[in-house]
C-alpha cells in the first residue's frame, strides 16, 4: 500500500507545476496542500501510477483556483526559504523567463504545455488529466506553441540585441527611448506589490513620476530575457530588482520585475 510519506514525497515539484500554473506562490502551496489531502483521502483502493494521479489533481485544483480569480493575477515572486524548488525557479533565469512567458497564454493552453513539453506525458494521458480529448489537447498545445514561438521570433541574439538597447535606455534616462520598446499593450509589474500599469500612457507617467527620477544600472544574466538591475541614489549604488522581460516580435510586451534585493544575492550578484 502506498504511503503518505510516497505522497508527499511529490510536494517540491508539485509546488513548481503549480507555481507555473498559477503565478502565486501563495496559491501553489494552497493547491499543493489541497492535492496531497485529496490524494491522503483517496489512497485506499488506489491502483495505478502516483506521479500522473497527483499531478492530475493538483492541474484540476489549480485551474479551479484560477476560475474562482475575480481578476487575473499577474507573475508573483517563487519563495525562497519554504523550498528548495522555489530557489531553483529564482536561479535559474530560463526557468523564469518561461514562467513569465506562460503567463500570456489562456488557462488550458498553460496547463495542456506544461502536460506535454515540461513533463513529457502523452496527448492521451494529458487529456485524461485535464478531462478532455486527446485531440483538444493538441490544438492547445499547438496554439500554445505559436504564441510562444511570436514571443521568440527575433531570436535569442536579436533579443539579447534588443534588451541591451532597452537596459542602455534606462541607463541614460530616456524615457521615451524605453516606452518606444514596449507594445502599445505592455504591461508592467513590480512582485510582491500589487500596482501593474498597462499600455504606454501609464508606463510613461509610472516611469517619469517614479523610477526615472534615479539612476539605473542593469547587468544581464544568462539569459537575455533576465537583468539584475540597480538603483543609484545620491551617487549610492544598491541592489533593486530582476526584471524578466518578455518578448512580442522585436518589442517587450511584459516586463515582471521582481522588487528585493534577495532576488539580486540569489542570482550570486
Amino acid at each position: 500500500m502506498t504511503s503518505f510519506e510516497e505522497v508527499a514525497a511529490y510536494r517540491d515539484e508539485l509546488r513548481a507545476h503549480c507555481y507555473r500554473l498559477l503565478g502565486s506562490m501563495d496559491d501553489a502551496e494552497d493547491a499543493v496542500q489541497e492535492t496531497l489531502q485529496r490524494a491522503w483521502r483517496n489512497l485506499d483502493g488506489f491502483e495505478g501510477s502516483l506521479r500522473p494521479w497527483l499531478y492530475k489533481i493538483a492541474t484540476n485544483r489549480a485551474l479551479t483556483l484560477i476560475g474562482q480569480r475575480k481578476k487575473p493575477v499577474e507573475l508573483g515572486p517563487p519563495m525562497f526559504v519554504e523550498s528548495a524548488e522555489a530557489q531553483v525557479l529564482v536561479r535559474e533565469s530560463v526557468e523564469l523567463a518561461f514562467v513569465a512567458a506562460i503567463h500570456h497564454l489562456t488557462p488550458t493552453q498553460r496547463a495542456a504545455l506544461l502536460l506535454r513539453d515540461v513533463l513529457g506525458y502523452s496527448a492521451r494521458e494529458a487529456a485524461d488529466m485535464l478531462g478532455t480529448s486527446p485531440t483538444a489537447v493538441h490544438s492547445a498545445v499547438r496554439r500554445a506553441r505559436a504564441v510562444l514561438a511570436e514571443q521568440d521570433s527575433l531570436g535569442e541574439e536579436g533579443q539579447r540585441e534588443a534588451a541591451a538597447r532597452y537596459a542602455e535606455a534606462w541607463t541614460a534616462g530616456d524615457l521615451e527611448a524605453i516606452v518606444s520598446m514596449l507594445t502599445d499593450d505592455a504591461r508592467f509589474t513590480m512582485p510582491p506589490f500589487d500596482e501593474r500599469y498597462h499600455g504606454h500612457p501609464e508606463i510613461r507617467k509610472f516611469l517619469a513620476d517614479g523610477p526615472l527620477r534615479y539612476g539605473w544600472r542593469f547587468v544581464p544574466t544568462a539569459s537575455p530575457k533576465v537583468w539584475v538591475t540597480y538603483v543609484i541614489d545620491d551617487g549610492v549604488e544598491l541592489p533593486a530588482s530582476l526584471d524578466i522581460l518578455v518578448f512580442r516580435g522585436a518589442k517587450i510586451s511584459s516586463v515582471v520585475s521582481f522588487i528585493g534585493d534577495e532576488f539580486v544575492k540569489f542570482c550570486g550578484l
